[in-house]
C-alpha cells in the first residue's frame, strides 16, 4: 500500500499500481468523472499513471489552470489527427495549447482556407465519438527518430535532436495518430466535448524567418457548449469594444503614421482624460499627497546611480546634449529622489508622499504596439512615499485603500499578486526577503487573498500588482506597490530621527492607474465607449424637433453649461428619430429633446440612455438630477 497524502492534507492509503484516475473515483465518484490530469509530488502527469510509492497527489480538472492546458493541448493533437485524414501530404510542426485555446502548424502544398476549417472540425467531432485512447510510450532518442524519418516528419525529427542526452522522449498515440509529445494528455478524445477552430495564420518554423513558412490552425475547445457560447459571445462583444475602432468612432484618439507608439488625443478625449486627472489630483490632496513635476530629460550619471543604465538601458531613448549624453526618462522615481534630496527632512515629515502625473518614454518594438494599451509615450500617475521602516505595514495598508477606492468608482473588480524577487535585481537576498515579508503582512493584515507571482518582481523590489476585471471578464494588470530599499541607499537619502543623528528613509513606488493612457483604454473597452455621466466628454445633447425651438436649445444649453456640464446643442436639420440615432451612436449619457410644448412650459424631455423616453421635467429639475449623478460618480 501507498499512503498519498491529497491536496486537503488528509492521507489515504492505494495499494501500489493504483492509476490516478482510479485513486480519483476512489476519493469522489464526481471527482473521477471530472478529473482531467493529476499532479503527482508536483509534476502534472496522465491519469493512467500508476502510484508505485507514498507521495502528494492532487487531481486536477477544467477548473484548474494546469487542468485546460492539458485539455487543450489533448485538441490539438485531435486537430492534427484530423488534418492529417483529410490532407495525407501534411508534416507536422507545433500544437501546444495556449491562453484560451491551441493551435498546430502544418507544412502542406494545400493552401487552407476557412472552408477547410469546417471540414476538420467535423472531422474533429468524428474522432471525439470514437473516443481513442490517448496512450503514452517512452521510448530512446534512436526509436524516436528512426519512427519520425521513416514518415519524413522532418520538423519532428530536428526536434528530437535538439533534446538533451538525458531528455524523457515519449509519444502519444490515439487511433491511427502518433506524435511527440511530453504530455500529459486527458485519457481519450471523448474527453472533449465542444469545439471551434478560429482562424488561419502564417508562422515560420521555430519563430525564425529564416526557415519556412507553415500554416497555424487556431482553436479552443471547453467543457461544455454553453462555456464555449459565452467565449464566442465575449470574443465578439470584445471586436465591438475594441478601444481602437471606439476611439476612432467617438473622436477620442487618434494613432498617426508620423508617431508609431504615440498616440494624439483630441479634444473629446481630452475632456475625458482631464476629468480622470481632476478626480486623481482632487482623491490625492484628501490622501495627503504633494503634488511634484520633474524633468522629462536628465544627464546619464542621474539614470547610472539609479540602476536603470545597467538593468533597462534596451528600453531607453537616448540624446546628447553639449556633447553629454543624456535619457528621457522611462520612470520618475529618479526625479523624485532629486526632489527629497533638495531639502533636509526630519521624521516628523514622515509619512512624505510625493505625487507625480509623469510622462515617460520607452522604447517598445512595433510588433507589440497596440492602441493606448502599449504604447511608447505614457503618462504615470506615480507617488513616492518616503517613510520610517516602524510605518511600512500602515502604509502599505494605506496604499490598498487608496487603490480599493478607486477601483471601485469604476466598477472594477481586481485580484492581487505579490511579486518576488526576479532574477536580474539589485541588493542582498536579507533585504529582499525584509521587502517581501513587509509587503506580505500588510496584505495579510488586510485580509486579502492574493497570489504569489514568484520571480516577477521590480529588478530594485518587490511589489504587490492590481489586476482589474472589465465587464467582460479581462484581466489587466494596473496598480503596483513596490516596496523599495535600494533607491534610497543609491541616492543617499536620509533624514534627521529622533536621536538626532542621520538615518535612511524607506520608500514605496506606487501607481493607481498604472498609465492614464492605458486606463483610457480599459476604460473605452469596460464600458463599451458609453461612459458615466462624470466621465463623458459630451454629458448632455439638446435636440430641437425644428428651427421654431434653436433659441430655447441654445438657452437651455447655457443654463447647464453656468452649472458646469458639458454640452452640445443638433442644430442640424434632420428629423428627430435621426438626431436620436445619433446621440445614442455617440453613447451621449442624456439627450433633452425641445419641441414647442417643451418651449412653452420651459421644460425638458429627457432621454436616458440606456433607459430612454422618461419623461418633460422642468430644466432646473434635471439640473438637479444630473448634479447628483455627476457628484455621486454613478
Amino acid at each position: 500500500m501507498a499512503k498519498v497524502t491529497l491536496k486537503d492534507g488528509s492521507v489515504r492509503e492505494f495499494p501500489i499500481g493504483t492509476t490516478m484516475g482510479e485513486a480519483a473515483a476512489q476519493i469522489s465518484p464526481k471527482l473521477g468523472k471530472e478529473a482531467i490530469v493529476a499532479k503527482w509530488n508536483g509534476e502534472v502527469v496522465d491519469l493512467s499513471t500508476p502510484i508505485a510509492e507514498n507521495g502528494n497527489l492532487e487531481i486536477l480538472t477544467f477548473e484548474d489552470e494546469e487542468g485546460q492546458w492539458a485539455y487543450r493541448h489533448s485538441s490539438a493533437h485531435i486537430l492534427a489527427q484530423a488534418v492529417q485524414h483529410l490532407f495525407p501530404d501534411v508534416k507536422f510542426g507545433i500544437g501546444p495549447a495556449i491562453a484560451n485555446g491551441y493551435y498546430y502548424d502544418f507544412d502542406t502544398e494545400h493552401v487552407f482556407t476557412p472552408e477547410d476549417l469546417a471540414a476538420i472540425e467535423a472531422e474533429m467531432q468524428k474522432i471525439i465519438k470514437e473516443d481513442y485512447p490517448f496512450v503514452r510510450k517512452v521510448v530512446s532518442r534512436e526509436e524516436a527518430l528512426d519512427f519520425f524519418s521513416e514518415r519524413g516528419e522532418k520538423y519532428k525529427v530536428e526536434l528530437i535532436r535538439d533534446l538533451p542526452e538525458d531528455a524523457v522522449i515519449s509519444m502519444y498515440q490515439q487511433g491511427d495518430f502518433t506524435d511527440l509529445c511530453a504530455g500529459p494528455h486527458v485519457p481519450s478524445t471523448g474527453k472533449i466535448k465542444a469545439i471551434k477552430l478560429m482562424s488561419l495564420a502564417g508562422a515560420y518554423w521555430r519563430g525564425s524567418e529564416k526557415n519556412k513558412m507553415l500554416q497555424r490552425i487556431y482553436g479552443t475547445s471547453f467543457l461544455k457548449k454553453s462555456q464555449l457560447d459565452d467565449y464566442l459571445y465575449k470574443l465578439e462583444e470584445a471586436k465591438k469594444r475594441d478601444h481602437r475602432k471606439l476611439g476612432a468612432q467617438l473622436g477620442l484618439f487618434s494613432l498617426q503614421e508620423e508617431g508609431p507608439g504615440f498616440p494624439f488625443f483630441h479634444p473629446k478625449g481630452m475632456v475625458l482624460r482631464n476629468e480622470l486627472e481632476r478626480f486623481w489630483r482632487e482623491e490625492h490632496r484628501k490622501w495627503g499627497y504633494l503634488e511634484i513635476r520633474t524633468p522629462i530629460i536628465l544627464n546619464r550619471s542621474l539614470w547610472e546611480r539609479s540602476g536603470h543604465w545597467d538593468h533597462y538601458k534596451e528600453n531607453m531613448y537616448f540624446t546628447k546634449i553639449d556633447e553629454m549624453d543624456f535619457a528621457i526618462k522611462p520612470m520618475n522615481c529618479p526625479g523624485a529622489m532629486l526632489v527629497y534630496k533638495t531639502e533636509q527632512h526630519s521624521y516628523r515629515d514622515f509619512p512624505l508622499r510625493l505625487a507625480e502625473m509623469g510622462l515617460v518614454h520607452r522604447h517598445e518594438k512595433s510588433g507589440v504596439l497596440h492602441g493606448l494599451m502599449r504604447v511608447r509615450a505614457f503618462t504615470q500617475d506615480d507617488a513616492h512615499i518616503f517613510m520610517l521602516p516602524s510605518q511600512i505595514t500602515d502604509e502599505i495598508k494605506n496604499v490598498i485603500d487608496l487603490v480599493d477606492q478607486f477601483y471601485n468608482i469604476f466598477g472594477f473588480k481586481y485580484h492581487v499578486e505579490l511579486s518576488t524577487k526576479p532574477e536580474k535585481a539589485m541588493g542582498s537576498a536579507e533585504i529582499w526577503e525584509q521587502a517581501t515579508e513587509a509587503l506580505r503582512q500588510a496584505l495579510e493584515e488586510k485580509g486579502m487573498d492574493y497570489i504569489v507571482n514568484e520571480g516577477d518582481g521590480a529588478f530594485y523590489g518587490p511589489k504587490i500588482d492590481f489586476h482589474l476585471e472589465d465587464s467582460l471578464g479581462r484581466t489587466w494588470q494596473c496598480g503596483t506597490i513596490q516596496l523599495d530599499f535600494q533607491m534610497p541607499e543609491k541616492f543617499d537619502l536620509t533624514y534627521i530621527a529622533e536621536d538626532g543623528q542621520k538615518h535612511r528613509p524607506v520608500m514605496i513606488h506606487r501607481v493607481v492607474f498604472g498609465s492614464i493612457e492605458r486606463f483610457i483604454g480599459i476604460l473605452i473597452e469596460h464600458y463599451a465607449g458609453a461612459f458615466p455621466a462624470w466621465l463623458a466628454p459630451v454629458q448632455v445633447k439638446i435636440l430641437p424637433i425644428t428651427d421654431r425651438q434653436l433659441d430655447y436649445a441654445y438657452h437651455v444649453k447655457k443654463q447647464l453649461e453656468r452649472v458646469g456640464f458639458r454640452v452640445e446643442v443638433d442644430a442640424r436639420n434632420e428629423k428627430i428619430g435621426y438626431k436620436i440615432r445619433e446621440g445614442q451612436m455617440e453613447k451621449v449619457p442624456y439627450m433633452l429633446v425641445v419641441g414647442d410644448k417643451e418651449m412653452a412650459e420651459g421644460t425638458v424631455a429627457v432621454r436616458k440612455r440606456g433607459v430612454g423616453d422618461t419623461g418633460a421635467v422642468p430644466v432646473q429639475e434635471f439640473v438637479t438630477l444630473l448634479s447628483k449623478e455627476v457628484a455621486e460618480k454613478e
